[in-house]
């Protein structure tokens, strides 16, 4: 069979499914999708009898690329529409950029589906967990009413969840048998955030996050909550800040572990995040989608965007403030002392947010820091596949309780 006649048919079962007929309320699209110099239309709650359906949408490539984006895994930045959007020069995507933005949850369920084992993955036990809320206040005077989760024992483990989401993104880990035995897993809801309500005296004004204020929310919860130091675990805008944090205040901090840390993620905010015209719960979701490894058990990725799309209006764009328009990976990472703080990055091949090059770049400037390759995995390992990702960091936890 055909590239052309393989790709036809996995969309046209793709558009079946029930996951991708629940993101096609309210959309009338044909897309186009070209192989070479075949085309073929995909309607999506629309017919060849209309004529004038608005916001057509064009994707081109050779068939050398889409038979890699059908491949099983498809390889980095053929394995969602994202990716490809935005990081695969060897595809042509027209279209209004409106009209994509609305369609974009529709389309990356429809790419997820495209290679998809539909499999059923154990999940962690949480009856494992403790919750609680605790009254913080920081240096500036800010309060707030934190949600925190706490599971195992021993030695404090600070999980600092990723722009836009919570702490329920590190239960696979935090729920772990082995690691509980000896490390004491804390993860706090920022405010704005999960089960963490917006600061007292919030004026309803556009929400935007700066490195200072989430350096002291994490300062105040160290220093009140958990009232240690702690080997800090982020990923994403968490490593970020976990690596400002051993720069800034290397007194609160054992060790470094950072999943996905970014150098200098320029371009990740764009306007449709928080557009009146776009649901911003699909878009969020989806515009994160587009990060995680093809190889993760589909139900579990499913479960990644799920976090992010209940998310407020706002909340993960502000975030991007601080994350792609503020952070300065280099910077941070050169005052950071390696020699005392051991700092381990883990990066997943699949997340074009945070690169490898990033983190080698990273650990270039930090002496003695060690770069953990994870071929198969995203831009949100702890979540979109914690057994995979346990594999990874056992070993680093078992070398710093050697160590202790």
């Amino acid at each position: 069979m055909s590239v052309f006649a393989q790709l036809v048919a996995r969309l046209n079962d793709a558009l079946a499914t029930a996951e991708v007929k629940a993101f096609t309320a309210g959309l009338s699209l044909r897309v186009r999708i070209d192989v070479d110099d075949q085309s073929h239309d995909l309607f999506i709650n629309a017919s060849p009898a209309q004529p004038d359906i608005a916001g057509d949408i064009a994707i081109w490539a050779s068939a050398d690329d889409w038979a890699l984006v059908l491949a099983d895994p498809p390889p980095p930045t053929y394995h969602s529409f994202s990716s490809i959007q935005l990081r695969n020069p060897r595809f042509k995507i027209t279209g209004d950029a409106l009209r994509i933005a609305q369609a974009r949850a529709c389309f990356e369920a429809i790419f997820a589906n495209l290679t998809a084992h539909d499999t059923t993955t154990p999940l962690p036990d949480l009856q494992r967990l403790r919750g609680s809320y605790h009254r913080v206040t920081t240096a500036t005077g800010q309060v707030a009413q934190l949600f925190s989760e706490t599971a195992g024992t021993g030695t404090p483990v600070l999980c600092l969840h990723t722009a836009g989401a919570d702490t329920r993104q590190f239960h696979g880990i935090m729920c772990d048998d082995e690691l509980s035995k000896n490390w004491r897993f804390v993860g706090f809801d920022m405010p704005y955030h999960g089960r963490s309500m917006p600061p007292t005296g919030w004026d309803g004004s556009i929400y935007s996050l700066d490195q200072a204020t989430y350096l002291d929310w994490c300062v105040s919860f160290i220093e009140q909550v958990i009232g240690e130091p702690v080997v800090v675990m982020g990923c994403s805008m968490g490593a970020g800040i976990a690596m400002v944090l051993a720069a800034e205040r290397p007194d609160l901090i054992k060790a470094v572990i950072a999943l996905e840390a970014p150098l200098r993620p320029r371009g990740r905010r764009n306007a449709y995040l928080t557009h009146a015209q776009v649901n911003g719960g699909w878009h969020s979701a989806a515009y994160v989608r587009g990060l995680l490894g093809p190889q993760s058990p589909a139900d579990l990725r499913r479960r990644a965007a799920f976090i992010y799309s209940q998310g407020a209006p706002g909340i993960y764009d502000g975030d991007l403030a601080f994350y792609s328009d503020e952070f300065d990976g280099e910077e941070v990472a050169r005052r950071i002392d390696g020699r005392s703080i051991p700092v381990s990055l883990l990066i997943g091949h699949y997340d074009f947010s945070a690169t490898v090059n990033d983190a080698h770049q990273l650990a270039g400037w930090i002496e003695g820091a060690e770069v953990i390759e994870m071929p198969e995995l995203g831009h949100f390992p702890m979540t979109e596949h914690p057994a995979a990702m346990l594999r990874y960091l056992r070993p680093i936890f078992a070398k710093l309780h050697a160590t202790s």
